[in-house]
């Protein structure tokens, strides 16, 4: 029987072992942690960092797999596709690509370069006030290599800049970190794939963010209000990054800010989006990524087709808690069973101990409503956000409502 080892326990990844599973492979899993979400779908569970190169190596070798992939995660994907070309196995990027597209200071030089639209900045490895005196007010500070949203804070001052580019610095792996111009206007998150060259958007989204002072993502709106002009530059500027990174079959998320005629983008990745973004592409597209993935590991190139939404419009929803130790979930089969919530997903096992809210991994739960009338998708929405709770041993509520 075929072997495939994923990298990482995920979400993303249980549909990614079910596809695999799906195709006749057993699938081994490698993660530091032996409760992480996709460790009951596998069949064979490693606890082996999935950051960790020389072990991945050195377990691939052992087990003598056919493939090695991940889905929907960023610096694994580094990983991967080191392991991949280390062992003669077949990945979508190669080395100069993956490494270009996993740091955020190559990436805004490609961009650059490309005339790829985004805002000015530097690369700061400490506090340099002679380096940003050219940039203008507000900065937002993130760690090169970092991703979720973590490390990513605004400045509105010289004060600011240097406190939290201390924070962005020590997250690093490298131990730098992007300075660059506050664009104000609407954040969008962009999925698209690319095959044999040409880049199709699948799906445009409106971000809200939580009222936390940070950029930590509390939920999407699909499909973006936009109008046609500005959504033909965001396909041509998608185009242009796979052109400008020389991708061949890949997906592509990418996240862009928008001041209502002319998109900006802020960073990409070549991956399909974090968490469940693989899930809301085939919904709002048609187009499963995960199959697509799978695909290109077994050499094949796919293919988008004719694409059709399941519903006119669809919510996201990312429940995040107080500090606390989470009891229990309640309320999601019921709002599922009523057809308010159309999926959701339980992120933390019972005993999860909560501590703060700074990045998008410290959210408790997901949910999605779907509908093709917009007033009745925000009764939904109102009506899961009022009834879902995530409890401690006492029944007390710790979903911080107060900051959706």
């Amino acid at each position: 029987m075929k072997k495939a080892l994923v990298l990482a326990g995920g979400i993303a990844q249980v549909a990614l072992i079910e596809e695999l599973k799906n195709r006749g492979y057993r699938t081994l899993l490698a993660d530091m942690n032996p409760n992480c979400v996709a460790a009951k779908s596998c069949d064979e569970f490693y606890p082996v960092s999935a950051m960790d190169i020389e072990g991945i190596k050195k377990l691939a070798k052992e087990q003598n797999v056919d493939m090695v992939l991940t889905a929907c995660a960023d610096q694994i994907i580094v990983a991967e596709v080191e392991v991949c070309k280390a062992l003669g196995l077949k990945t979508y990027l190669d080395l100069e690509t993956v490494h270009l597209v996993s740091d955020k200071h190559y990436m805004k030089d490609v961009f650059m370069k490309n005339g790829i639209p985004t805002s000015r900045f530097v690369v700061l490895n400490h506090f340099d006030q002679g380096k940003i005196e050219g940039l203008r007010y507000p900065l937002v500070v993130k760690p090169v290599d970092a991703y979720s949203a973590r490390g990513v804070r605004k400045c509105n001052n010289r004060e600011e800049v240097e406190e939290f580019l201390s924070e962005a610095i020590e997250i690093s792996r490298t131990k730098t970190a992007v300075v660059e111009e506050f664009v104000e206007g609407d954040e969008l998150t962009v999925e698209a794939f690319v095959c044999k060259g040409k880049a199709t958007v699948l799906c445009i989204g409106s971000k809200n963010k939580l009222k936390n002072g940070r950029f930590v993502l509390s939920g999407s709106l699909y499909p973006a209000e936009l109008s046609t002009e500005l959504t033909e530059e965001i396909k041509q500027t998608t185009q242009k990054i796979s052109d400008a990174f020389h991708l061949f079959n890949s997906p592509i998320n990418i996240n862009m800010i928008t001041d209502g005629k002319h998109g900006y983008v802020l960073e990409f990745c070549a991956r399909t989006g974090g968490f469940v973004k693989y899930e809301i592409t085939r919904i709002m597209s048609g187009f499963d990524p995960i199959k697509a993935i799978v695909d290109m590991h077994e050499g094949i190139d796919p293919e988008v087709g004719m694409t059709k939404a399941e519903n006119r419009y669809l919510m996201t929803c990312y429940l995040y808690c107080s500090e606390g130790v989470l009891d229990r979930y309640e309320g999601f089969e019921d709002m599922h069973g009523k057809g308010i919530i159309s999926r959701y997903y339980l992120v933390r096992n019972k005993g999860h101990q909560f501590k703060g809210i700074t990045s998008q991994g410290d959210r408790a739960a997901g949910f999605f409503v779907q509908d093709d009338d917009y007033d009745r998708l925000q009764e939904k929405f109102n009506t899961a956000v009022k009834n879902l709770k995530v409890l401690d041993k006492d029944g007390n509520d710790l979903v911080r409502r107060d900051l959706m």
